[in-house]
């Protein structure tokens, strides 16, 4: 397992300094990769049935998302507001979600830490959240405390310095991310809400935090493809489930649901499923089709998106790749959307 610091080498996501950006919209689960882990590596309770994640590059459905999404974004000149810098920021995280930034020694009476929430396009930015960067006695360097309360909006938060009132907000490059409280995270059970923080480098080089907050969540534990099934194995956190619970496949752009019933573990917390081709390919249409996965934990239930966040991944989407269930006229693989949900692609 690489250490959190490997991560610092293999960000994840394309953004420019001062230019909003949520996500890489328009992506496809990648293709003709091997099980395991490749070297390649919104809103609260926004994963309604039928929530557009992202396009598969073979053709796009109609969005459905009942909360505005972030698309593709292209290059554009930094906010006159921001000055690129290469000054880094060392950040821990702790189980609580609790993180420290540490700085070096910075030449003003009160500096500040800025986190601004990516607003989608068009959209102004919404109101930040600052803290006071206070000078360590030994070496005279500064540090800031980001403590679970009050807690993050879902969505990617950008980490600025403030040297002083006034003045221009520089945007942080990462040094070292300590994130081994997160590793085994999906070992713990959550409360509702489920929180979740992850410091991580963007791919051009800037420190953010992912951040989600759901009333429940659904996290995969495994995923096995073999010749005739796709089977996962998952944990619910912040709910229960119940003996009338099922697991929901929505085809993507439309109204077209299919309803598995998931074995349910004895504590009502773990359950599993199997899907194959038989559920997901008597749907006739060209092109790609994307099949979003849901838990109802009962009948009456809203339902819960399953996905994986609980540990230290930022952006699973090309790191955890898996292989594709082959048949004679189709081909389904499992992968992870850019908000870490689990789908289904059905080609």
């Amino acid at each position: 397992m690489n250490t959190p610091e490997d991560r610092t080498t293999r960000p994840h996501e394309d953004t420019v300094p001062g230019i909003p950006r949520e996500g890489a919209m328009g992506e496809s689960p990648s293709r003709g990769a091997g099980p395991g882990t490749s070297p390649h590596g919104t809103t609260p309770d926004a994963r309604h049935e039928g929530a557009m994640r992202e396009s598969p590059s073979r053709g796009a459905g109609p969005r459905e998302s009942t909360t505005p999404r972030t698309p593709k974004s292209t290059a554009a000149s930094p906010a006159p507001d921001t000055l690129e810098t290469q000054l880094r920021a060392d950040c821990a995280i702790d189980t609580d979600g609790r993180i420290t930034f540490r700085l070096p020694p910075i030449p003003a009476a009160h500096p500040r830490l800025l986190l601004r929430l990516r607003p989608g396009k068009g959209r102004p930015e919404t109101t930040p959240h600052v803290l006071d960067l206070e000078p360590d006695r030994a070496d005279g360097r500064r540090h800031a405390v980001l403590e679970p309360h009050p807690a993050l909006g879902e969505g990617r938060w950008d980490v600025y310095l403030l040297p002083e009132l006034g003045a221009e907000r520089r945007r942080l490059r990462p040094g070292l991310r300590d994130l081994r409280a997160l590793v085994d995270g999906h070992l713990r059970d959550r409360p509702s809400p489920v929180a979740v923080r992850i410091p991580y480098a963007t791919k051009d080089g800037f420190l953010a935090i992912r951040v989600w907050r759901r009333a429940a969540h659904a996290e995969t534990r495994t995923i096995g493809v073999t010749d005739r099934a796709v089977t996962v194995t998952a944990r619910l956190h912040g709910a229960d489930l119940h003996e009338d619970a099922t697991v929901r496949l929505r085809l993507r752009g439309t109204d077209t649901i299919r309803t598995l019933h998931p074995r349910i573990d004895d504590d009502g917390r773990g359950f599993s499923f199997t899907a194959g081709p038989g559920e997901l390919t008597d749907e006739g249409g060209p092109g790609a089709r994307i099949w979003d996965v849901f838990v109802r934990p009962t009948s009456e239930a809203a339902p819960i998106r399953v996905g994986r966040l609980l540990d230290d991944v930022a952006d699973r989407k090309h790191v955890h790749v898996y292989p594709a269930l082959e048949t004679d006229r189709s081909s389904l693989r499992p992968y992870y959307t850019v908000d870490n949900d689990l789908a289904i692609e059905v080609t």
